[in-house]
């Protein structure tokens, strides 16, 4: 049984720096544009 609690720990320690790593150098940028959109008011 602590085999597998071992197992799982050092599981989530080597996602959790994955997921850190991915975060710091993947290219995140989000895309940026001009949105329009019309809108249409019920003035009555």
């Amino acid at each position: 049984m602590g085999r597998i609690i071992r197992a799982l720990v050092l599981l989530a320690i080597l996602a959790f720096a994955g997921l850190t790593g991915y975060a710091y150098l993947a290219d995140l940028k989000p895309e940026q544009g001009e949105v329009t959109k019309p809108v249409v008011l019920d003035a009555n």
